[in-house]
């Protein structure tokens, strides 16, 4: 892949940007231009360039990220259980941290999209969580060791498993509510969603209702069916600690 120098400039600042140790930024020079390269395809599309993207490299990046965060998780919590460390590692490898991740290290402003991809405003978060992952996998073809990758991602971890272990459901309000009913003898949660805005920005573009023995427990909206659902599960939880169903 030819890449010019303006390009490789911009590649260099970003990476100084995510705040690596300084022996792992010497590796990110023009001089460590295979490196760059690396970078280069974590953030290409395959809209923009079918043959070379960050396809191969989000694979990559899925393993190595797995690895990191369990590792996070055994030293920061290590009398944790083996089940709850795998429900945390969830949450610290999900496409939504993934995303949240990406937006704050602005990716996007690095992203080669083609113009198709541009247009779809659906696919904005998913991109940028993928090409987040991506930039894992050639961090560490880069690198070819962890503990730098690891001590970056650190901060991120840290806050997003304080979030989670701060809620007593874990943020898993569908499960959490399922069990419940179940506890109680009640039916399985049913949920009824419907599309009320064709905008994928619209954060009310999904509006569900969730029912219980035939019963409207909660209503919730999201910016898709998943969100949707969510946000009703998280309300019907709390409508269940307080209110008995007959």
């Amino acid at each position: 892949m030819k890449i010019s120098n303006q390009r490789i400039d911009e590649i260099i600042n970003f990476i100084k940007g995510l705040n690596l140790d300084q022996e792992s930024q010497k590796e990110f020079t023009n001089e460590k231009i295979k490196n760059i390269l690396f970078v280069n395809e974590s953030l290409t599309h395959s809209s923009a360039n079918n043959e070379i993207n960050y396809e191969n490299l989000e694979f990559l990046g899925d393993a190595v990220l797995r690895l990191i965060a369990s590792d996070f998780i055994k030293n920061k919590y290590p009398y944790m259980q083996v089940g709850e460390r795998s429900e945390l590692r969830s949450h610290l490898v999900s496409d939504q941290w993934l995303e949240e991740v990406g937006k704050k290290i602005e990716i996007k402003s690095v992203l080669v999209i083609g113009n198709k991809a541009l247009r779809d405003k659906s696919a904005k978060a998913t991109i940028q969580a993928e090409a987040t992952e991506a930039l894992i996998g050639a961090l560490y073809e880069s690198l070819s060791i962890l503990e730098p990758i690891k001590n970056w991602l650190i901060p991120f971890w840290d806050e997003k498993s304080k979030e989670v272990l701060a809620d007593p459901h874990k943020k898993n309000y569908k499960s959490a509510l399922q069990e419940l009913t179940q506890s109680k003898g009640l039916s399985i949660p049913i949920y009824k969603t419907v599309e009320i805005d064709k905008k994928h920005d619209n954060l009310k573009r999904f509006f569900c209702t969730v029912y219980i023995k035939n019963q409207s427990i909660a209503e919730g909206w999201g910016k898709s069916m998943k969100q949707a659902e969510k946000d009703t599960a998280c309300k019907a939880l709390k409508y269940l600690e307080n209110n008995v169903i007959d």
